[in-house]
């Protein structure tokens, strides 16, 4: 339920006969309201509890974003000492949404990866927090303990001895070498169907206040391997080409094929093995089981990308063995 503070803020900023209408949420503490002014036009409230949510970031990400633009919600209001923002509304269909009802998903993916490039071009002037946030080794690292200190035990109910622990690590380790020779480049980290509206003639990016610095596969990667919708080879390898070609006339990213697959499918790899941890966090910790419907999905993009890598077939010998993936 929405607080009398908030009611106060909407009312001090928009005037009154605002109406207010919740409106979901996703995998963090953040409430959103869609607030309805006297004209029919509307706004999102977010309320981000200050004690669990830093909204400086999302702020600060959005203010520099928009001055490059790459489409995300204006701020319209802030009380960051209460969490309060009021945001341009973008309307609720996602691309997850869109493509179940029909829309193209070649044109609204082709829409995305121009969007992506926009936000991946923009210029590392120190003018962002997302500049001094690197996607490093310890980053990386620690969110594939993710998968073996949360969904291993919390969920599978297995546990990994010290020896495999080792075999574990030793492999994770081999995947960010890999990644960490990538060319780096603002990262949104969630760039995935959920977090890419349609609004009808073009795409709003959402839920980017955890952007880092880091490999200019990972977004990519997330668009293509998403954990919430599942697309066939032919049509990742079209968007591929697409992003390819962007990246090679804005970025100067221009690999050789070879080259491009270890780093999408080593980068896909930490990604996918990071959410599947994070989904089973978020089951144990925070009570939102729905995430874990999503895991075989995510599991299966696993399983596709260790058949072509002969080196990390110790990995998916203890996937199988700790019965999270299929032979």
């Amino acid at each position: 339920m929405i607080t009398i503070q908030a009611h106060q803020f909407i009312h001090d900023r928009l005037g009154p006969g605002c109406t207010i209408q919740k409106i979901s949420g996703d995998a963090s503490f953040r409430t959103y309201y869609r607030v309805f002014l006297p004209d029919k036009r509307s706004v999102v409230f977010m309320d981000a509890p200050p004690d669990k949510e830093n909204s400086h970031p999302f702020v600060d990400i959005a203010t520099f974003l928009t001055t490059h633009d790459v489409p995300v919600p204006h701020i319209l209001h802030t009380d960051l000492d209460q969490g309060f923002l009021l945001i341009e509304d973008f309307g609720d269909l996602t691309f997850l949404e869109a493509v179940k009802q029909g829309e193209d998903a070649l044109r609204l993916y082709t829409h995305a990866v121009e969007d992506l490039l926009k936000l991946q071009a923009t210029p590392n002037d120190g003018r962002c927090i997302a500049h001094q946030r690197p996607y490093d080794r310890t980053l990386l690292s620690n969110e594939f303990a993710l998968f073996t200190d949360w969904y291993l035990p919390g969920i599978v109910k297995q546990t990994v001895t010290d020896e495999d622990r080792e075999t574990f690590r030793t492999c994770f380790d081999r995947i960010i070498e890999q990644v960490l020779q990538q060319p780096v480049v603002l990262v949104h980290r969630d760039y995935h169907s959920r977090n890419l509206m349609w609004t009808g003639d073009q795409v709003g990016i959402i839920d980017f206040q955890d952007a880092v610095m880091g490999p200019i596969t990972y977004d990519l990667a997330s668009l293509l391997r998403d954990c919430y919708v599942a697309w066939d080879v032919a049509f990742r390898d079209e968007i591929s080409k697409i992003w390819l070609r962007g990246a090679n006339q804005r970025l100067g990213y221009c690999p050789d094929p070879i080259t491009f697959s270890r780093d999408f499918n080593y980068m896909a790899l930490q990604r996918n093995l990071k959410a599947v941890g994070i989904f089973g966090r978020l089951s144990l910790r925070d009570g939102k089981h729905g995430y874990l419907n999503d895991i075989p999905r995510t599991m299966e993009y696993v399983r596709e990308t260790l058949l072509c890598y002969p080196e990390l077939a110790p990995l998916g010998e203890l996937l199988v063995k700790y019965r999270v993936m299929a032979q």
